[in-house]
């Protein structure tokens, strides 16, 4: 029987969908004292491998959240190397290899590198569903998360002062009534609250191509063997096969038995043949080992799409709900996780009301731009791919094979820096958002390359105050949950009219003073406030004339 609960509970922010976009956005919700209810239709996160890369820029907010060393732990072994290796066959000629360091060799390094390295959270390489799990376990603890796993929102219906959510227990048929000030859909490509606004995607829906493009399955496979007789004597993170028969890659999971394999489907709408999976598994490696399958998920490859719209009203969107990528690069996670982090400090604002009218509206205006540049970023990486040329020679132990490997290694050799991508990673700006003071022309965009600047708009530059890299030693450390004030160099001026102006609006300012030159000189400025996003929103030499109009634009009340 139908269990029904008419009461209507109450949260500040209603978010649907617990995956890492939604959970996160829930953590930074709490961490800045706003509750919220978080729904998702499974009981559980998803337990299939899936992304597995945790960006430089992702595992800042993880360290911001407290998490950065606890998702480190995870994935590979601590001294398993992280290359990307390319084969004709895994067992066969290695046509190039872009080393890696391990997570000890990255920790290593970490100590070693200057004050004003601007990567204080290398990249991380774990597959997202034991970070997904991390996240949701940690979300359970904290005060200001209500978790509803296992329940599905099935309607919605917004007006001038919140949100009317009702929701469905799959198990029980109970149901139940939420009432919330703002409602966030985080619940994926498929998105019941997108397709609710009556909101499309724009783009390009596939990238069609004999090897890498069009619909892939993933397949998460567990093989002892596999490893043991082909895989270990040249370990690597990822493993690519390049042959005139196909081309395919294996990820590893846990550095020993565990592996995610994507493969081009046979056909456009037929599910994934375990007969044939293991087919393509064994031509990859030239050699049949035993081969255990633990579940298909289909996917499409060249993918580069972006909602219309990331928001009506009191409902907004965020993650694959408004953006739907290629997993090549790993940008997909990260650039939802971007938007988690430029969206929660404004929910936190307009909630504890030192927002302005016009905050929410600026979500739209600055992450969009960045969705559309990286969903590019990723389909010109599925592209790449298929440039590289395998004739039937390459394999063949000739002079005409070893060319023909020497033009496919000469290729491979140049996707290095698409394995870095610190542009994509680090270089995210809102130059033209109203809430940013921006006072000069930014750096140029380069998706590979990243520009540390102080001009409003880009994340603040980063330094280390210490050499211990430990928790409190990064300048970002130091930032809180609400706006920060830099005071830099040994003879900063005087703030105390914009602290108080602050503290007159109800806007947590938190000020922070760095004597340190090098500092000092990194930023090319002796003030700059920084939002709670780590993105600088002003910058100056003086306390600004009319420090009210300031404080005004950048919550959005101007």
């Amino acid at each position: 029987m139908q269990q029904t609960e008419s009461i209507a509970a109450t949260a500040a922010v209603g978010i649907v969908g617990g995956g890492p976009v939604g959970l996160v956005l829930a953590l930074l919700l709490d961490r800045s004292g706003v509750p919220c209810v978080l729904f998702n239709t499974e009981p559980e996160t998803r337990w299939h491998p899936k992304g597995s890369s945790e960006s430089a820029r992702s595992m800042e907010l993880f360290r911001q959240l407290g998490l950065a060393e606890r998702i480190r732990a995870l994935g590979l072994p601590g001294d398993h190397p992280t290359d990307v290796a390319y084969f004709t066959r895994f067992n066969a000629h290695e046509l190039a290899r872009l080393a890696m360091p391990s997570r000890a060799e990255v920790l290593r390094r970490r100590q070693e590198v200057p004050k004003t390295d601007q990567v204080p959270e290398p990249i991380h390489r774990a597959n997202q569903m034991h970070v997904d799990r991390l996240l949701a376990e940690h979300a359970a603890t904290r005060r200001h998360i209500i978790m509803r796993f296992g329940w599905q929102v099935d309607g919605f219906a917004q007006d001038d002062g919140g949100v009317t959510v009702s929701a469905a227990n799959a198990d029980t048929g109970a149901t139940q009534r939420w009432r919330v000030r703002y409602l966030v859909g985080c619940d994926g490509g498929r998105s019941f609250v997108r397709r609710s606004l009556g909101l499309r995607f724009r783009g390009e829906a596939a990238l069609e191509d004999r090897y890498f493009g069009g619909r892939m399955f993933s397949t998460y496979i567990r093989s002892p063997a596999l490893y043991r007789d082909v895989l270990a004597p040249r370990r690597a993170w990822q493993y690519w096969a390049v042959n005139p028969q196909l081309r395919a890659t294996i990820i590893s999971v846990n550095g020993s038995d565990e592996f995610l394999f994507r493969t081009k489907a046979a056909a456009p709408n037929q599910p994934a043949d375990d007969a044939a999976v293991i087919g393509a598994l064994h031509c990859c490696a030239g050699a049949a080992p035993p081969i255990e399958i633990l579940g298909h998920e289909p996917w499409t490859a060249g993918t580069a799409l972006v909602a219309e719209k990331f928001a009506d009203a009191r409902v907004l969107l965020a993650g694959d709900a408004v953006h739907l990528f290629t997993p090549t690069g790993g940008f997909g996670m990260h650039t939802g996780l971007e938007d988690a982090a430029n969206l929660a400090w404004k929910l936190a604002a307009c909630v504890q009301g030192w927002g302005g009218a016009a905050l929410l509206a600026s979500y739209e205006v600055e992450r969009l731009p960045i969705a559309l540049r990286n969903t590019a970023a990723a389909r010109q990486l599925s592209i790449n791919i298929n440039e590289v040329e395998a004739p039937p020679e390459i394999e063949l132990t000739s002079p005409a094979g070893e060319a023909a490997r020497r033009q496919a290694s000469a290729k491979l050799a140049t996707y290095a820096e698409q394995f870095a991508s610190l542009g994509v990673q680090l270089g995210a700006r809102y130059d033209h958002s109203p809430i940013i003071a921006t006072d000069s022309a930014p750096p140029s965009d380069d998706v590979v390359i990243y520009r540390p600047s102080s001009i409003p708009g880009g994340r603040a530059p980063h330094a280390w105050l210490d050499d211990g890299r430990r928790d409190g030693s990064s300048l970002h450390d130091r930032f809180g949950a609400g706006l920060t004030l830099l005071r830099l160099g040994p003879r900063p001026p005087e703030t105390g009219g914009l602290v108080a102006a602050a503290r007159a609006r109800g806007i947590p300012l938190s000020v922070v003073d760095i004597g340190d030159r090098d500092i000092r000189d990194l930023y090319g400025c002796d003030l700059a406030l920084i939002r709670p996003d780590h993105h600088v929103a002003w910058r100056g030499n003086a306390t600004p004339l009319d420090v009210p109009a300031l404080l005004a634009r950048v919550v959005g009340a101007s």
